[in-house]
This record gives structure tokens, C-alpha cells and sequence, in this order.
């Protein structure tokens, strides 16, 4: 008899289910949750046409692939081909697991991508079962990933359209996804008699109670944290409000400060405290630290009475009233300013729209993963058309405002491997209550986004692109970023899939004064909230740097020196370095007064 090796099935006995009448009442209940849930699914608004639902979403995926197929069925020759290609690696990999059944030495066909978590328990390589399963999927998606990007005849657009929905359809048909070929779950509903899946379908159920017209499921345990108690509890007062915004400036932990505060503008669509989450990972905290007197805008979650508030009342009730504020309070001439995503965004126009009214406010900008140039936007560029864009505002109309659950829900689907699929597997198949997360909180505590603000920001930036163009007025007044020629220190995350790199770097080029452009590790957010690591720790990620002037992101990054480690640091320098001599240390609300304590009311109205 042949030695068995490495490739051999497992010689481990097969788990029993313990007590089949356990078993088969927890499957009698199931099926009977399963009912419940599948009725209040059904009964739901996403089952219905509107924007980013299900329904919508399962009709154009339709439209374009069939788009595909039909390019590829013009060429009959060519179809056969590649349907033949796709039979082979079948037979393939039945062939090898055969071989394997009988004992034999077996390499397989297909392997996964180095890091791919959805294959990592070693029962998806040594157990011939799952191993067939995991191999076929790889086979098919490779097969299909090669045969789009070998499609001719499809414009740009829907090219790019269809990548996106062969990952959504590529991410939900991975059999880690499925009870009876996971072989996770197949243990743990063994080994519990079919009690997880019972659970599981538990917290779906109560995911669909505190769902609106979407699903959300469940990232984190919610119970861990609060604001105010674990997290956003960096000490500080709000001094100044007005219907958009509450300003917080944060008590000193310095007895010197430098002179020339800062002001942090985060993006309208989040709440302010992913850049203050429990305290090692808190920026702000750490800005304290460093002896700036900081201040952050906190925005308000805006319902139906605040739908009217457009883009301009963002910009002057928003950032120039809060501006004003700051300058009052610490006696300054200028402030530095930070935006961060669709903070930097509106920080640039403001800039342009103060460059061109003679305001001289401000001693320096940073931008963190902020886009001004839209014509390399990444995948969200997608969801935004004349077709969906009127869809919008027709839903925004009725409502006045946009649920944040919708633009949550665009972003998870940009990384639905990542962001969506290993919650069900975790929730509802292994019938386990999600580990507690900070960022996973924070994600999932959506903001809502006035109607007439969300337009102007969809039509004339990402659809339009008018800022870029220098077509865009506020006011009468027509901005042009050519004019904006304070220092900018522009940072950009190289695996961004919100604010890509290539596009920052495009916008960077636009501003008329000294850029220092920054590209750090991770992405759209471990980019950002990348702390300096303690002692003794070791660097998570890494940032590069470059002295020399690049036409493209490409030539950058060929003269770009990566240095391993937080870019905090490197930003702070530069920031110490425009923000002029040392003063006594400034308690907040010296010269406008006290309405509460950090982190205010507006942050914890839930969306």
C-alpha cells in the first residue's frame, strides 16, 4: 500500500453529528426562522427598482454581462476555444482528485492568492472534498476573469462595469460561502448539531429589524463601544455651532503650544471620530500631543429640515464660519486646515473660492486621500450616471436627504470579499456574534447627506468633474485651484479603492503652490489612521517620499524612497514648520465660551 503524503485526504475520522433528534429539531426551527426571514426580505423596499437595491442592481448586471456574452458569441470559433479551455481545467482537477482518492501524489491545479483568508483553514487543502470545490471555483473565476479582459468590442465604461460585477458575482459564489462545502462551518454544524445555523439565522433576523431598505449586517459588536465613553474621548469643549456644524477645540496636554492652530474638516458623509477611535489609534490625540492647539468640525447628521442646505452653505456655514471661529478664539491672523475624502474636496473649493475673493486665512492646507480631479475616481465612477443620478434625486426628493446606509452599502460592495462575505459566513453560517472593532463601529455608524448638497456633489464633481475643469462657480464666483498657492501637503493611500492614489496624484498637479505629495501603505482608511507604533512594536505599514517633480504617478513612485512606519511623524514636521513660534498653551473656549464637552451632540444623533 502506497505511503500517504502531503496531499492525501485527511486520515482524521469524520465527524458525527452527536444527537440527530437535536439535529433534526434545530433543522425543523431553522427551516421555520428561515421562512420568517425570507417573508420580511421579501416584503422589503430593495425588492423593489431604486437606486443601489438589489433588484436595480441584479438588472444592469444582467444588461452588462450580457453584453459580454454576446461580444464573445459573435466570434463562434473563438467561444468554443475558451469553453474548452474551461472544460480541460474541470477535468483537470477531477482528474487530480481522483488521484488523490486513490492515494496517489496529486499537485494541485489551482491555487489561491498568497493571503486569500477564505481558503486558510487546512482542511480546504488536505481534505480531497473541499479541495475539489475550492479548486473548480478558482478554475471558473480565473477562466472568467481572463475571457472579460480578453472581450473586444466594449467601450471603457462598460468594461470597467462588468470587472465590477464579475468580483460581485465572483465574491458570492466562493464556496466558503455555503454550509456544505465551508468546511468550517461543516465541523462547527456537526459538532453543535446544527445550533449555529440556528443562531445564525437568528441574528439575521435581527439584522432585518434594525435594517431600512437595505440589509446591514452586522460587522461588530455594537455593545463594545460608545462615543463618548471608548471612544471620540479625547478631552476637549465645543465652543462654537450653528446649524451645520459643531466646532471642538481639545484641551492642551502641553504647557506650549505653537501659535498658528489647526483646523481638521472631515468628511460630511462620516462622523468625525475616525480620526479620534479609542486612544492609541487617535490622531487627534496624538496632534495634541505634539503641542497644536487642534480644532475639528464636527457635522451634523442632517434629517428633512436641512435638505434645502446646499454645497455653498457647506463651504460658508461650514468651513469659513468654523474658519472664523477659530480665529477668534486663538487671536490669529491665519489657521492651518486639514480635509480629509470628501473633506478635502470641499476644502479645495474653498480654498479656490477664498484665493479669488482675497481671503488670506490660511497658513497651510493638508489634504488626506481627498480628490479634486474625478476622471480617474476609481469604481464609484460606476454608480454615477444621468440614469442613476436622476434615480437619486428623485429618491432624495421624496426624503430630503440620502440615507447613509446607501452610500455604506456602495462602499462594502467595492470590497464585497473583504467587507461583505466573511460577515455572513461569520454571522449567519458559524453563527457567531461579530468581534468587537472600533473602525467596524465607526463604519457602521452611518450619516445621513442633505438632498441638495449630495446632488451638487455626485452632478458636479464626480459626474461632471467642474472643479478640475475650472468650470465650477460658487456664488458667481468661479473657482480656480491655479490660484491656491499656500503650502499643501497632499496625501494619497496606494491601495485606495475610494480616492486611488493615480487620482490624487492627478489633482495634486492642479494647485498653483508647493505640493509635497505623500503615498502611504493600506488603504482608504489603515492609510490614514496608521499610528506611530509603541515601543518595542513593530511598523504596520510603511509611506514613501519623493524631492523629485513626476508627470505621472508612475514616474513618482521610480524616484519615491519608502520608509517603514507611521508618515504621522513626517506630516508633523512639516506642519510644525508653518505653524510659527511657541506660546503659552490655550484653554478651549477662552474667548467664545463653553456650549458642552467633546465630543459634543451632533456626533451622536444616529443615522
Amino acid at each position: 500500500m502506497q505511503k500517504p503524503n502531503d496531499n492525501s485526504p485527511t486520515t482524521e475520522q469524520p465527524l458525527m453529528v452527536s444527537d440527530p433528534e437535536e439535529f433534526v429539531r434545530n433543522m425543523l426551527l431553522l427551516w421555520a426562522e428561515g421562512g420568517k426571514a425570507m417573508a420580511t426580505m421579501l416584503e422589503r423596499a430593495d425588492s423593489k427598482n431604486g437606486p443601489y437595491s438589489a433588484a436595480t442592481e441584479m438588472t444592469e448586471a444582467s444588461r452588462v454581462m450580457s453584453e459580454v456574452a454576446r461580444q464573445w458569441m459573435s466570434d463562434p470559433t473563438r467561444t468554443l476555444e475558451a469553453q474548452s479551455d474551461l472544460v480541460r481545467g474541470y477535468m483537470d482537477v477531477w482528474t487530480s482528485t481522483m488521484s488523490r482518492m486513490l492515494g496517489q501524489q496529486a499537485d494541485p491545479v489551482a491555487k489561491p492568492e498568497a493571503g486569500d483568508a477564505r481558503f486558510r483553514d487546512p482542511e480546504w487543502s488536505s481534505n480531497a472534498y473541499f479541495d475539489f470545490w475550492k479548486q473548480n471555483y478558482l478554475i471558473t473565476t480565473q477562466w472568467a476573469e481572463k475571457a472579460l479582459s480578453d472581450t473586444s468590442g466594449l467601450d471603457e465604461r462598460t468594461k470597467q462595469r462588468a470587472e465590477y460585477y464579475l468580483r460581485q458575482i465572483s465574491s458570492a459564489i466562493s464556496p466558503s460561502n455555503f454550509p456544505t462545502t465551508n468546511p468550517e462551518v461543516v465541523r462547527e454544524t456537526l459538532k453543535s448539531n446544527g445550533a449555529n445555523l440556528v443562531r445564525g439565522m437568528e441574528m439575521l433576523l435581527s439584522d432585518l429589524d434594525r435594517s431600512g431598505d437595505l440589509l446591514k449586517i452586522s460587522q461588530t459588536d455594537t455593545s463594545a463601544f460608545e462615543v463618548g465613553r471608548n471612544l471620540a474621548v479625547t478631552p476637549g469643549k465645543i465652543v462654537y455651532q450653528n446649524d451645520l456644524l459643531q466646532l471642538i477645540q481639545y484641551t492642551p496636554t502641553t504647557d506650549k503650544v505653537h501659535a498658528v492652530p489647526l483646523l481638521i474638516i472631515p468628511p460630511w458623509i462620516n462622523k468625525f471620530y475616525i480620526l479620534d477611535l479609542t486612544q492609541p489609534k487617535s490622531f487627534i490625540k496624538w496632534l495634541v500631543d505634539q503641542g497644536f492647539t487642534v480644532f475639528v468640525a464636527s457635522w451634523v447628521n442632517p434629517d428633512e429640515r436641512l435638505a434645502h442646505k446646499t454645497f455653498e452653505d457647506y463651504m460658508k456655514e461650514g468651513i469659513l464660519s468654523a474658519t472664523d471661529a477659530v480665529l477668534r478664539e486663538t487671536g490669529q491672523k491665519q489657521t492651518n486646515i486639514l480635509g480629509y475624502c470628501v473633506g478635502g474636496t470641499l476644502l479645495a473649493s474653498t480654498l479656490a473660492y477664498s484665493a479669488a475673493t482675497g481671503r488670506d486665512q490660511f497658513a497651510s492646507a493638508t489634504f488626506l486621500a481627498a480628490q479634486v480631479d474625478f476622471t480617474k475616481a476609481g469604481d464609484l465612477l460606476l454608480f454615477i450616471d444621468d440614469a442613476q443620478l436622476k434615480s437619486l434625486e428623485e429618491m432624495m426628493a421624496e426624503r430630503g436627504y440620502l440615507d447613509g446606509s446607501r452610500m455604506a452599502t456602495v462602499f462594502n460592495m467595492l470590497r464585497p470579499r473583504d467587507l461583505i462575505w466573511p460577515y455572513i459566513v461569520n454571522n449567519y453560517l458559524l453563527g457567531k456574534k461579530p468581534f468587537p472593532f472600533d473602525l467596524l463601529y465607526w463604519n457602521q455608524d452611518s450619516t445621513r447627506m442633505p438632498a441638495a448638497n449630495h446632488n451638487f456633489y455626485l452632478r458636479e464633481f464626480y459626474h461632471e468633474n467642474k472643479l478640475a475643469l475650472g468650470k465650477m462657480s460658487v456664488s458667481g464666483v468661479r473657482l480656480d485651484l491655479k490660484k491656491v498657492t499656500l503650502p499643501i501637503y497632499e496625501l494619497a493611500a496606494r491601495e485606495d479603492h475610494i480616492a486611488p492614489a493615480k487620482s490624487v496624484f492627478i489633482g495634486s498637479r492642479l494647485f498653483g503652490g508647493p505640493v509635497e505629495y505623500v503615498l502611504s501603505g493600506s488603504g482608504h482608511i489603515a492609510g490614514v489612521v496608521n499610528p506611530p507604533p509603541a515601543d518595542g512594536k513593530k511598523h504596520k505599514y510603511q509611506y514613501w517620499t519623493s524631492s523629485k517633480k513626476a508627470d505621472t504617478l508612475d514616474e513618482w513612485l521610480a524616484n519615491a524612497e519608502e520608509t517603514p512606519g507611521s508618515w504621522w511623524p513626517h506630516w508633523g514636521k512639516w506642519l510644525a514648520a508653518r505653524s510659527g513660534a511657541m506660546v503659552p498653551a490655550r484653554r478651549p473656549g477662552e474667548t467664545l465660551g463653553v456650549i458642552e464637552d467633546a465630543p459634543g451632540s451632533y456626533v451622536k444623533a444616529k443615522g
